[in-house]
C-alpha cells in the first residue's frame, strides 16, 4: 500500500422506522447502516500548483474540478477555477470544512501540506445508483447473482444530475467521507475515529449538507453515515437556522444517537423500484395535510411513533434473548424461518413470542402508514408497492417486509432470518411483473465512518488512476 493516501469512507442508510415523524424531535427513527459505502481518497498532487485542489467522481461525465485556496492567518481564500460543470456538494463540503482546518491547524501547516496541491477521488460502491443499464450491456438479468459479477464503483455513463439514484442517501455518504478525509489528511482528527472525533466529523457534515440542500432537513441520513445503525432522534433545527452560521465548536446540538444493530441471524435486503418518487415532494404534501387536519393527523402520529418504539424494543429484546439463551434462540429462529409469520404461534416458547410480536407490530406500522396514505392523498405505500410487500410477506422466514423513509416508489426493504428466506425473497423480485424491481447487494454495516487502508477496499485502486 502507498502510505500517501488518506481514506475515510461512510455508509448508506435505510430509514426502517420513523419515515415523516423523524422531522420532530419528538420522535424517533430506527436507522441502518449499510455495506453499500461511499469512499474519499486524497493523496498529495506532487507535479500540482500550491493551494490546487482537484476532485474527480470517475464514475460519472464531467466529474472533474479544480479549486485554488490559500490560507492566511484569520481567513481562507477559496474559488472554482472549473468553468463546464459544479459540484455543490463537494464545494460547499471543501470551503466550509477547510475553513475549520484553519481555524484548528493555523495557516502555516495548511498551506505546508497544500504546497504541491491535492487530488481527491470521491466513488461510491455501486447500490448507490441503478445498474440496470450496465446489467443490459453485459447481457445479464436483474439479479442478485448477475449484480455480483460486475466490476466494483462501475461508471453510471451518466452526470451527476441525470444518474438515477436508488435511496441509500448517496449525498449524505459522500458529504460525511469527505469532510471525514479531510479532517484526517490535515491531521485534524486521528485514525481512530473515537467518539470525540466523529462528533466534529458530524457537526460539519450536518452543517455542510443542510447549506448545499439549502434546508435543514431531518438529519437521519449524515447521522448514519457518520454512527452506523441506531435510534435517532433529530436535533434542534433552529441550532443551524441563523443563516446556518458555522461553528463546528458549537455545543448546543441535541441530537440523540442510541446505538442499534439488527439481532443475531437477521437479515436486511433492499431492492430498488424502478418507477421512482420524489421525496421532497412527498414530504411536503404530507406536512400541508398535517398542517390543514392537526387533530387527525396528530393522532395517527403518535399512534404510529408508539408502534415503531414497539418494533424497535422487539429487536432489542430479541437480542437480549440471544445472550440469554443462545441455544434456544438459533433454534426458535430456525424453526420459524421454515414457516410463515402467520405460523410462528405454533412453535412454543418466549423468543417465538417476540417474534410474533415483532412481525405484528410491524404490520401495524405498515397499516397504518397507509392509512396516512388515505388521509393525505399522498401514496407513502401505494397498491403496488402493497401488493409486492405482501407476497414478500408471505414468503416462509419473513419478519418484515416495508416501504422505508418517505415511502412511495423508490425501494422496498425486508428482513429476513435465514438464507432459504433471503433467496424465497429473490425469486418474488425476480418474477415481479407489476412493478420492476432490482435486487441490491447491500447487508447491515452497523458502523458508521471509518478510516481504511487502500489494499482492504476491492477494486478501488483501479479507479484512482484517471
Amino acid at each position: 500500500m502507498t502510505p500517501d493516501y488518506t481514506i475515510a469512507s461512510a455508509p448508506g442508510k435505510v430509514l426502517l422506522t420513523g419515515g415523516y415523524l423523524v422531522l420532530e424531535q419528538a420522535f424517533t427513527g430506527l436507522v441502518i447502516g449499510t455495506s453499500a459505502r461511499f469512499y474519499t481518497v486524497i493523496k498529495p498532487e506532487n507535479t500540482g500548483a500550491a493551494g490546487t485542489l482537484t476532485v474527480r467522481s470517475p464514475q460519472f461525465e464531467q466529474a472533474t474540478w479544480q479549486y485554488k485556496t490559500t490560507a492566511y492567518s484569520d481567513q481562507l481564500e477559496f474559488k472554482s477555477i472549473t468553468t463546464e460543470s459544479s459540484n455543490k456538494f463537494v464545494e460547499t463540503c471543501l470551503k466550509f470544512t477547510l475553513q475549520i482546518i484553519l481555524e484548528r491547524n493555523g495557516a502555516e501547516q495548511m498551506n505546508q501540506l497544500l504546497n504541491n496541491g491535492i487530488q481527491v477521488t470521491i466513488v461510491g460502491d455501486n447500490d448507490f445508483y441503478s445498474q440496470r443499464a450496465q446489467l443490459q450491456v453485459n447481457h445479464l438479468p436483474n439479479t442478485a447473482d448477475a449484480l455480483a459479477l460486475l466490476h466494483p464503483f462501475c461508471k453510471t455513463h451518466a452526470t451527476l444530475s441525470s444518474v438515477h439514484k436508488t435511496g441509500l442517501g448517496s449525498s449524505a455518504a459522500l458529504t460525511t467521507s469527505l469532510v471525514a478525509a479531510l479532517l484526517l489528511y490535515f491531521k485534524v482528527v486521528d485514525k481512530s475515529l473515537d467518539n470525540n472525533n466523529k462528533v466534529l466529523i458530524h457537526n460539519v457534515a450536518q452543517f455542510v449538507h443542510c447549506f448545499a440542500q439549502g434546508k435543514v432537513g431531518s438529519g437521519f441520513d449524515v447521522s448514519s453515515a457518520v454512527w452506523g445503525s441506531h435510534r435517532y432522534k433529530r436535533f434542534n433545527p433552529t441550532i443551524l437556522a441563523p443563516i446556518m452560521a458555522l461553528d463546528a465548536r458549537n455545543q448546543s446540538w441535541d441530537n440523540d444517537v442510541t446505538p442499534f444493530r439488527l439481532p443475531p441471524g437477521f437479515r436486511l435486503m433492499l431492492a430498488d423500484i424502478d418507477a421512482g418518487s420524489h421525496t421532497p415532494t412527498l414530504v411536503g404534501k404530507v406536512l400541508a395535510w398535517k398542517k390543514s387536519k392537526p387533530e387527525e393527523a396528530d393522532a395517527l402520529w403518535d399512534e404510529l411513533g408508539t408502534y415503531n418504539s414497539l418494533v424497535e424494543q422487539h429487536f432489542r429484546q430479541l437480542a437480549a434473548y440471544h445472550e440469554q439463551d443462545a441455544e434456544l434462540y438459533n433454534d426458535t429462529l430456525n424453526q420459524c424461518s421454515k414457516l410463515k409469520y402467520n405460523e410462528w404461534h405454533t412453535v412454543s416458547g418466549f423468543v417465538a413470542e417476540e417474534l410474533v410480536a415483532l412481525a405484528n407490530d410491524a404490520n401495524h406500522v405498515r397499516s397504518l402508514l397507509r392509512k396516512m396514505s388515505d388521509l393525505s392523498n399522498v401514496p407513502i405505500e401505494p397498491k403496488e408497492q402493497t401488493h409486492l410487500l405482501d407476497e414478500c410477506a408471505n414468503v416462509p422466514g419473513v419478519a418484515m417486509a416495508v416501504v422505508p423513509g418517505a415511502g412511495g416508489y423508490d425501494a422496498i426493504v425486508c428482513i429476513v432470518l435465514s438464507e432459504e428466506a433471503k433467496k424465497g425473497v429473490c425469486l418474488v423480485w425476480e418474477s415481479w411483473k407489476e412493478l420492476s424491481v432490482g435486487p441490491l447487494l447491500s447487508e447491515e454495516d452497523f458502523q458508521g465512518v471509518t478510516s481504511v487502508a487502500l489494499d482492504n477496499v476491492p477494486g478501488l485502486s483501479a479507479v484512482l488512476t484517471p
